[in-house]
């Protein structure tokens, strides 16, 4: 479920692109200092968006700096890094673990359990470490796993078990911004669980693995349902983000909730589009043919 939470990089200026940019290369920088290549390999952008909202809404001391990596080894780049880009690595890492368990479960997918086992260490430290917070989301992780395997269709209260472990991890401390945190990590949540879902419908049934879109994939109306409680996701989410004082980033942050993170569904919908015509027009040109060949043999 990783990959939603990014920018729309073409309706955004060079500058703050940068800025974006120095962000992941600090996450990715961390990742490995803290928990070596293994670690490093879950980077995700994601994680990049948590500590940006989460910095410019605390303001904290933030080290910006310059290296050069494996990625980029000619020329030094921009990183920045704060308490909240430790905050992100640890989560990106219990993520991780997670999502690679839950591949391995649904699909038996052997580098996914082999992965899960090089994260096993970190995940580990980091359950010592949060303790509470992580207990939670795991028992959310455990129902959502629960119901999956007893094939509930009950799509607003399965993304909802997603939405309660987004809602933990947005919410850093106990303060006067939790409920707003809370509320917005919820409908992000269930925004990227129902995204997931959308965009593995076909697969998910072709294989027989679950998926909460099964039983209305056949609706004549499924785009439209999909897309209408899509945006009613984001809706309550962005309403969640704007009530937070935040002034710095926030051109950043308001770019990826309002057009980054509906990259991917415009992406998997125009293809599915495009499938459906092709499917189409051939069955079009199989009827004509054999009209033709029906009308010869008259």
């Amino acid at each position: 479920m990783f990959g939603y939470v990014i920018i729309n990089k073409g309706d955004m200026k060079f500058r703050e692109f940068d800025i974006y940019h120095a962000y992941y290369c600090g996450l990715c920088r961390l990742l490995k200092e803290k928990y070596g290549l293994t670690g490093q390999l879950s980077l995700s952008y994601d994680m990049t968006f948590v500590i940006m909202l989460l910095s410019g809404l605390y303001e904290p001391d933030t080290a910006t700096a310059r290296c050069k990596c494996a990625a980029h080894p000619f020329e030094r780049h921009m990183t920045k890094i704060n308490e909240f880009t430790e905050y992100a690595a640890d989560m990106n890492i219990l993520l991780s673990y997670y999502k690679c368990m839950d591949d391995w479960m649904d699909d038996r997918k052997y580098m996914k359990r082999l992965y899960a086992g090089l994260l096993e260490k970190g995940y580990h430290t980091v359950g010592k470490k949060y303790g509470d917070k992580v207990r939670r989301i795991e028992n959310a992780m455990r129902r959502l796993t629960q119901k999956e395997k007893e094939g509930c269709v009950d799509i607003d209260g399965m993304s909802r078990l997603f939405g309660e472990i987004m809602a933990e991890i947005l919410v850093y401390k106990e303060d006067e911004w939790k409920d707003n945190l809370s509320r917005m990590g919820l409908y992000l949540g269930k925004f990227i669980y129902l995204c997931d879902a959308y965009e593995d419908v076909e697969r998910d049934i072709k294989s027989g693995s679950y998926n909460p879109f099964r039983k209305m994939y056949g609706n004549p109306d499924f785009e439209g349902q999909c897309r209408e409680i899509l945006v009613l996701m984001m809706s309550e989410c962005s309403r969640e983000f704007e009530k937070l004082p935040i002034l710095d980033h926030i051109e950043i942050l308001r770019n990826i909730l309002y057009s980054g993170v509906w990259y991917r569904y415009e992406k998997v919908r125009e293809e599915r589009e495009a499938r459906e015509k092709e499917l189409g027009e051939a069955k079009e040109a199989g009827i004509k043919e054999s009209e033709e060949k029906a009308g010869m043999k008259r």
